[in-house]
């Protein structure tokens, strides 16, 4: 059973900067292919960036694509969500997943993919 667990949400202002954190444990990370979800009250859970299981592929959406980073340290078991330029429509709550994988190079972009989550963080952007 792997656990997630978020951190470094917070309240910023459109412009600027913020890292999230995911620690994983409870099984052997760089097993996992990893991905960002972001969800907005009253609306469905939607992929920000996948990224594999040694971290050289990774996939982004449109909507962050050029502003967030995704990277991983499997030797300290954790997943990074770097993002720049923000803005009040990425304002949500910030979930990381886990799936275990078998092999290298697809990406997985639907909740139901994902076998594991965090208990997500809130980013609030302001204007």
């Amino acid at each position: 059973q792997v656990q997630l667990v978020e951190s470094g949400g917070g309240l910023v202002q459109a412009g600027c900067s913020l890292r999230l954190s995911c620690a994983a444990s409870g099984g052997l990370f760089i097993n996992y292919d990893m991905g960002w979800f972001r969800q907005v009250p009253g609306k469905e859970c939607e992929l920000g960036t996948d990224i594999g299981r040694i971290g050289s592929s990774t996939y982004y959406v449109d909507s962050v694509e050029g502003r967030f980073t995704v990277s991983r340290n499997n030797a300290k078991n954790t997943l990074y969500l770097q993002m720049n330029s923000l803005k009040p429509e990425d304002t949500a709550v910030y979930y990381c997943s886990a799936r275990r994988v078998y092999s290298s190079g697809a990406h997985y972009t639907t909740p139901g993919e994902y076998e594991y989550w965090g208990q997500g963080t809130q980013v609030t952007v302001s204007s």
